[in-house]
């Protein structure tokens, strides 16, 4: 049974110890999530792909013959870096303060609360004497906030994590995210030619050439199929730089493109159109990929969404379906075939901000829900 006492101590536990990435200092908290685990008697390995950040997974093991308990089995997964604390807050961010039905704390809603929900259903299993005929796993991942290259993605690429389903802990509000953009981000650099700024015509401008292509990567007209949960593809220039000095023709600009994109829109040929556009503008041209995450949708008449909504409903809160039009971990689980949805207890709004809280109400009730959720699942055939 959820013990709503325990899970508030074991969130402001994890609140306690700094995780913040960057710099990346999980080590501390990697250790105290081990030894909680490796406390109920139940497989806990280690996984580690960067130093001094490990990953945990802890399995209770199902009846199931070994092969078959862990085809089918059912992945939780949070991660337990946080976004740097900053300043400015009038709360401890470290977890000691409740406010009401508030917890204030830096990784409260994104993602220590869902940690500890996913934390106190394991002991809760356990405790109750559950004997899952599918292994339930629990991964608690590092690096979430900077990419997730020595968390999620690893343990994917190795096959340490192989579920039959993913459940991502890293939304807020009951919140079910089972759709998401495509990220496409990019550098395009355009070359000139130099001269005196007070004899232009004689140089090839590379900002003013950079300004027209960018003015008509504004004005793309994609060609997509409108998404129930999503918005239209949008395109953002982050930065740009270039140019020596103000009396001279600048040879060089380079700018940054943030291109999210919807299911079903082929990325290789959104990036032949950007090649053409800056062809058109500049003699001589570059286009650098820097990273490239699909989209991702799973049907929300997935049996598996549908059992999410009905354990949300037994604990009298409301699983609201939508789509995530920045990038999440759901979308490295598509490689593999995976299906993934994302959702979790925060609070709406508060992630990285300052001050930052979860409602206790809400993490009580959504990890009852999250154990409804893993005992119906493992029933399922």
């Amino acid at each position: 049974m959820i013990n709503k006492k325990r899970l508030i101590a074991l969130t402001q536990e994890v609140l306690s110890i700094d995780s913040q990435n960057p710099p990346g200092k999980e080590l501390k908290l990697a250790k105290f999530i081990e030894t909680d685990m490796r406390s109920l008697g139940i497989d806990v390995k280690t996984y580690t792909y960067a130093k001094n950040r490990p990953n945990i997974v802890a399995t209770l093991k199902g009846s199931m013959p070994r092969n078959r308990a862990k085809k089918e089995s059912l992945l939780l997964t949070p991660h337990f870096d946080t976004v740097p604390i900053g300043d400015g807050w009038k709360f401890d961010p470290f977890g000691s303060q409740i406010v009401g039905n508030k917890l204030y704390g830096r990784g409260t809603t994104d993602d220590k609360g869902n940690l500890a929900s996913a934390m106190e259903v394991m002991r809760s299993l356990v405790e109750d004497g559950f004997k899952p005929k599918k292994d339930i796993v629990m991964a608690a991942t590092v690096d979430e906030e900077t990419g997730s290259y020595y968390g999620i993605i690893p343990l994917l690429e190795k096959k340490v994590l192989a579920p039959g389903f993913a459940l991502v802990l890293d939304s807020d509000e009951f919140n079910t995210i089972i759709a998401q953009k495509g990220l496409f981000h990019m550098r395009v650099q355009v070359f000139g030619k130099k001269a005196h700024g007070a004899y232009n015509w004689l140089g090839e401008n590379a900002i003013e050439a950079s300004a027209r292509i960018i003015t008509k990567l504004k004005k793309i007209r994609f060609k997509y199929k409108k998404h129930l949960f999503l918005k239209p593809p949008t395109i953002n220039i982050g930065t740009i730089k270039g140019g020596d000095k103000v009396n001279m023709v600048a040879d060089f600009c380079e700018f940054s493109v943030d291109l999210r994109f919807l299911p079903g829109m082929d990325p290789k040929e959104l990036l032949a159109e950007i090649k053409q556009i800056a062809r058109s503008e500049a003699k001589r041209s570059k286009v650098i990929i820097d990273d490239l995450q699909d989209p991702y949708e799973i049907d929300l008449n997935n049996k598996f969404v549908k059992l999410w909504g009905d354990a949300v409903r037994k604990s009298k809160a409301k699983a609201i379906l939508k789509g995530s039009e920045g990038a999440t971990v759901i979308t490295f689980f598509k490689k593999y075939k995976i299906p993934a949805f994302a959702t979790g207890f925060g609070a709406h709004g508060t992630a990285h901000s300052t001050d930052e809280y979860i409602n206790l109400s809400t993490l009580s009730r959504g990890t009852k829900a999250l154990e409804f959720f893993v005992k119906k699942y493992d029933e399922t055939c």
